[in-house]
């Protein structure tokens, strides 16, 4: 196939170890385009690079502009930003839907999602709902996806393994508890590879979700006698029944150098069976399945004692002084995003009466004001042509706490068929010191997002009540008084 004439092939997530495996394979068919937080050079299969921040709709649209197919594999376990409020399913939901909703607008034919095992047996852990919730957004944009759940990915540069295999290399005397007995079904990199291109652009594929895994189960401990065997190393497996998971963290987090952030819902869902439920995607692809044992061996050969990215991320804290805070909340039956900011509004100056009063500056500016004394403190101007029924965005365009030219914005989006509602800080650079910012107005914006959770919680509203606030609020003619 002519260069020019290449399909356009875009993975976020591209620098993971699934992505930089993917892209010299994939290169000889797609035109592959790598989206990146920074600025990148094209190579290793990458026919270029483009600059996204996946919390940005208006990014994720400019980076899949003229796609045909993307590959996800984005997760949001590390801070983006130099203070994250949040959980890091809240963060990860955020960003696919951007994705799914940039997909529909650039006209993409598939998205293919690389998730991981959801057992039915028990409540998932916080890691594995997250990956559940990824495909339900991703799902909810027109644009057809194919989900490839998978358990362990036994690679040189993935950060699980890289646990795994510094745990082995670091430990003549391993204490074992009860979660090593759990039953797993990794797999190997190069069938994940093999498992990707092989659905990509194949309609049969589309809207399917598939469970993909190795030709053995074993267990964790299993896993790391094979990979110690691997390493020609002797090492002694102790059981324990009184290492707690929050001690399971702690001990995997010393002694391996991994982050926190990435350890803990890694270790909350070893309790489940990560098992697949059969092989039918290897079998239709012709893919012959690699054993546990053998992709062990083939991902210390091809180790270079490279640090997994994700393992850098945790280093590599961001300069800018920016702060990202996205809290969840249910929003009552029948509303929708407007109604939510609409009420936002009316209910703000009611809750903190005497302190705060919001100013309707113009059509689409409201004023925070610090009533006694008449202070504006911030000014958020609503951006009408980005916004919609499900999506409400205001942009920071003024007031004491914010800074010239800033491009903080707030944003509230439902997410997950409707009932979800996130409420979003992007990019906040605050005009306070530091240190006075993290324990003032950080705090308060967090207890203030709790409380208005609670409101919504409480509100006993139809969707024509929530209709009604809206229009009250709308229809007020703006305010004499300027800011």
């Amino acid at each position: 196939m002519g260069q020019e004439h290449r399909p356009k092939l875009v993975i976020p997530g591209a620098s993971g170890v699934v992505g930089r495996a993917l892209a010299p394979i994939l290169s000889h068919d797609f035109h592959v385009i790598g989206l990146s937080r920074s600025e990148r050079e094209a190579g290793d299969g990458f026919s270029e690079y483009r600059t996204c921040d996946l919390f940005s709709l208006k990014a994720a649209e400019e980076a899949l502009r003229g796609a045909d197919y993307a590959v996800y594999l984005v997760q949001n376990m590390m801070p983006s930003a130099r203070l994250t409020q949040g959980d890091f399913a809240d963060l990860d939901v955020l960003c696919a839907d951007n994705f799914a909703r940039a997909a529909a607008s650039a006209g993409v034919k598939q998205i293919v999602f690389l998730s991981g095992l959801c057992p039915p047996d028990m409540k998932l852990s916080k890691h594995l709902q997250s990956r559940c919730e990824v495909e339900e957004a991703l799902a909810g944009h027109v644009v057809p996806v194919t989900t490839l759940r998978a358990g362990m990915i036994l690679g040189a540069r993935g950060s699980s393994f890289q646990i795994m295999s510094r745990l082995v290399q670091r430990l003549p005397v391993m204490i074992c508890p009860g979660w090593t007995n759990t039953k797993t079904q990794p797999i190997a990199l190069d069938d994940v590879v093999a498992l990707v291109g092989g659905v990509i652009g194949r309609e049969e594929h589309y809207d399917r979700a598939y469970d993909i895994g190795a030709s053995d189960v074993v267990t964790y401990k299993q896993m790391m006698a094979l990979t110690a065997s691997a390493l020609g190393k002797r090492r002694l497996f102790i059981p324990s029944r009184v290492m707690s998971p929050g001690l399971s963290r702690l001990w995997v987090t010393l002694i391996t150098g991994a982050p926190k952030a990435l350890v803990g819902p890694l270790v909350q869902s070893l309790k489940h069976e990560m098992v697949a439920s059969g092989d039918d995607l290897a079998r239709r692809l012709g893919v012959q399945r690699t054993s546990t044992r053998e992709a062990i061996r083939r991902a210390l050969a091809d180790s270079t004692g490279e640090v997994p990215h994700a393992f850098r991320g945790a280093r590599e804290r961001p300069r800018q002084r920016l702060v990202r805070s996205v809290q969840r909340m249910t929003l009552p039956e029948g509303w929708s995003a407007r109604h939510a900011a609409m009420n936002y509004l009316a209910w703000l100056p009611r809750f903190l009466s005497g302190l705060l009063r919001v100013d309707r500056v113009s059509l689409d500016r409201f004023a925070f004001v610090l009533a006694p004394l008449s202070l504006a403190l911030l000014e958020l101007t609503r951006a009408p042509d980005r916004s919609g029924t499900s999506r409400q965005l205001f942009y920071v365009t003024g007031g004491a706490l914010s800074r010239p030219r800033d491009r903080a914005r707030f944003e509230l989006r439902q997410v997950l068929g409707g009932r979800t509602l996130l409420t979003v800080v992007h990019d906040y650079d605050p005009r306070l010191p530091w240190p006075v910012y993290l324990v003032t107005q950080a705090l308060f914006h967090r207890w203030l997002m709790g409380r208005f959770a609670s409101h919504l919680a409480h509100s006993r509203g139809t969707a024509q009540l929530a209709a009604h606030s809206a229009t009250n609020l709308t229809s007020r003619p703006p305010l004499e008084k300027q800011l």
